[in-house]
């Protein structure tokens, strides 16, 4: 078996599990914005994790393509309020975890603005050109675990997400479920992946 995922021929995707294929491991696009605030941030919080990304490179997997996005910059709680202030003062148009009602009243007619998360501790993220960002493990979780920030990914288009990132690349269910216990949402995760298994890589 481990020769085989050596050659390419199997590709692990959990514990025990393998998906026939070398698989394509999935890597969210950066703007230069993002990379240049994640890096500016860093200087100034070096000792706290930060995660950015857009919920713009989820439009890959959608059938029904919103026109609006969020930038997203998650960071640790204790760090939360001071990048917020941080970027605040740089006159950016931020907000801090905000709630149904006020994404609602606020940012509907915001085109991008950025939005300052929680980064729940042990998520999955991986480093590009020394940006940390998603993986495509912490995205799924994400939009099945947060319906306020992904309103616009739920239902039938949550499904169609879902298939398209296992048919695309190559998706480790052990990951995703590890990451959906630290979100607390575990069972529900692994009761939605058991209802659309026909999407499942086998």
């Amino acid at each position: 078996m481990y020769q085989l995922v050596q050659d390419g021929i199997l590709t692990r995707i959990g514990r025990g599990k393998f998906t026939i294929g070398a698989g394509r491991t999935y890597y969210p696009e950066l703007t230069t914005k993002q990379t240049s605030l994640f890096k500016k941030l860093n200087t100034e919080f070096p000792f706290i994790s930060i995660c950015i990304w857009s919920t713009s490179v989820i439009n890959e997997f959608m059938l029904h393509q919103p026109g609006r996005f969020y930038q997203l910059i998650e960071v640790e709680k204790d760090g939360m309020e001071s990048l917020f202030y941080f970027l605040k003062d740089k006159n950016m148009t931020v907000y801090m975890d905000p709630s149904a009602e006020l994404i609602r009243r606020y940012l509907i007619d915001e085109k991008e603005p950025w939005i300052v998360k929680p980064l729940v501790s042990e998520a999955p993220t991986q480093e590009l050109n020394r940006i940390t960002t998603i993986t495509i493990e912490k995205m799924l979780v994400d939009i099945f675990c947060d319906p306020i920030i992904f309103s616009a990914q739920q239902g039938s288009e949550m499904d169609q997400i879902f298939k398209e990132a296992f048919d695309k690349y190559a998706v480790n269910e052990s990951k995703m479920l590890r990451y959906a216990s630290r979100r607390r949402k575990k069972t529900e995760l692994d009761n939605y992946l058991n209802s659309i298994s026909k999407y499942r890589q086998q």
